[in-house]
């Protein structure tokens, strides 16, 4: 394969930097809707895990469907659809912002039955969510839980179970890619096309194929928090959907005004750097560095992903990786990312000159 100059110094200086990072990882640019970077290094797969970037591909998009068929407006609380959650302030927006009040994370795992039928296990989580409280901190707390309330409001707006919704998203926004949930944790294809995670003690087990998140893994492997896994293609795809919808182009989908909506700031400058759903970036410590501009969206996955797009540079980064093959507690591969979307900005600039 022919690598330009971009790919070739961004190959030689990851080959260096990966060394007890990740085993390997596959990086992909666009411009203009144009690749630009597309290269591997170490050890890499057909398809990972690719954690919460199921927030912005499944959910998010969930969400604004229901959005512009009237399901809730940005005034909308909770409770007006889920009688049993018990906290009448939070609005419906404020679990798409993280601003809800919820913990950021509980081990619900720990406490469901993995015996009983998959719906009865999301009757565990309703329960044990119902019993939650709120905190009033005004700034907004990344929080899988509000992310899982989101999962029962889907539910609840497309009177569908929460697999058959995204089986309806998935043909509405991915069809032809090869995204997918492990249902019941069984994977379709032979192992070896999935990127290892971890040594996972609590299931005695390498987990490959399987989603690493205990709480989805005990939900089935489908949530509206993480499950999905795809290869570099279909995150790809993601990317180009979702500056489609930005540029007015994806009609077929939703609105132009409803996709900048949800890829607007919604929390005040301090308090939280949210658009509806999408992470935008925080200054001095953003996931895609220091050069996309304060109005770029994306989002990153515990395992090693993510997905950044800055919408008036018409950029955008796809980074795939197991990182925590070595461990979560791995803190390496945080620091790398930001650089890597530096290196190729820089990279791209030099190049265009």
């Amino acid at each position: 394969m022919k690598y330009s100059v971009l790919e070739k110094n961004l190959m030689d200086q990851l080959e260096s930097k990966i060394v007890d990072t990740t085993p390997g990882m596959m990086v992909r640019a666009y411009q203009g809707g144009r690749i630009v970077c597309d290269i591997r290094v170490g050890t890499t797969y057909a398809y990972y895990d690719l954690a919460s970037l199921t927030k912005i591909i499944f959910t998010v998009q969930a969400m604004m469907v229901s959005f512009e068929q009237g399901r809730w407006n940005l005034d909308s609380r909770v409770q007006e659809f889920l009688p049993w959650f018990s906290h009448a302030a939070v609005r419906v927006q404020d679990l798409l912002t993280h601003s809800s009040g919820l913990t950021w994370w509980a081990p619900f795992y720990k406490e469901i039955d993995l015996s009983l039928d998959i719906n009865l296990r999301r009757e565990k989580l309703r329960e044990m969510i119902s019993k939650l409280e709120v905190s009033d901190t005004p700034n907004s707390v990344y929080s899988d839980v509000g992310f899982l309330l989101l999962g029962f409001l889907i539910e609840e707006f497309y009177q569908a179970k929460i697999l058959d919704v995204w089986n309806g998203i998935k043909e509405k926004f991915y069809a032809g890619t090869t995204l997918e949930f492990h249902y019941k944790n069984q994977t379709p294809h032979r192992l070896s096309l999935y990127a290892p995670t971890e040594e996972c003690p609590w299931r005695r087990k390498l987990m490959v194929g399987e989603v690493h998140d205990e709480n989805c893994w005990s939900l089935g492997g489908v949530s509206s928090h993480a499950g999905l896994f795809g290869s570099i293609d279909d995150v790809s795809w993601v990317l180009l959907n979702i500056r489609s919808q930005l540029l007015g182009v994806a009609r077929y989908s939703v609105k132009q005004k409803t996709a900048r909506l949800f890829a607007s700031r919604a929390r005040p400058q301090g308090m939280g750097d949210w658009a509806l759903g999408y992470m935008m970036p925080t200054p001095g410590s953003a996931s895609c560095g220091s050069r996309f501009t304060l109005n770029s969206i994306g989002h990153t996955g515990f395992t090693g992903t993510s997905l950044w797009y800055d919408p008036k540079a018409d950029f955008g980064v796809v980074i795939l990786s197991n990182r925590i093959l070595y461990g979560r507690e791995n803190k390496a591969f945080a620091k790398l990312r930001p650089e890597v979307h530096n290196w190729i900005i820089e990279g791209f600039r030099k190049s265009a000159v």
